[in-house]
């Protein structure tokens, strides 16, 4: 069976291990309800080290995402690059860490909170909600004296 992040520790050279290949779309676990779904397998490059009581996992990711825009709520696919990886996770015990949990997650969370059409860099496309809706009020208007009892008033009276 294909484990390539259970690294056994005790055969873990000291000056540390290079690992790289390739993981299935299905490595992320996303549903096909899920607004992302990765389209190309994960890229790994990573080098693999003790340092203490952690290991240090440095090195690269690479995949593909479909994501949706949150204006127009169309698909657009993104790649994701992280050419910088860093990951320091505690050893807990002397025989094996699975580090799958670890890699999978830091590769979802680096994609980006509110996707944009527009931040799709496998091919570039403008939104087409793009002007549609009016830009939010930067400040709020200001309560007049007169408006009443406000609901900090109310809460206040609570106490």
């Amino acid at each position: 069976m294909h484990h390539p992040f259970h690294i056994d520790l005790r055969n873990l050279p000291e000056e540390g291990k290079d690992i790289a290949g390739t993981e299935p779309t299905s490595f992320f676990g996303l549903q096909p309800q899920d607004a992302v779904q990765a389209v190309l397998p994960l890229k790994y490059e990573l080098h693999l080290a003790k340092d203490g009581d952690d290991i240090v996992v440095t090195g690269r990711l690479d995949a593909t995402f479909r994501l949706e825009c949150g204006r127009c709520l169309q698909s657009f696919d993104h790649r994701l690059l992280v050419e910088d990886y860093v990951a320091e996770i505690p050893i807990e015990s002397k025989g094996t860490i699975n580090l799958t949990d670890t890699i999978r997650e830091d590769t979802l969370l680096a994609l980006p909170s509110y996707p944009r059409c527009e931040g799709g860099n496998v091919r570039s496309r403008k939104c087409p909600a793009e002007g549609k809706f009016e830009p939010a009020p930067e400040t709020v208007a200001a309560e007049t004296e007169n408006a009443g009892r406000g609901a900090w008033d109310a809460l206040n009276q609570l106490n």
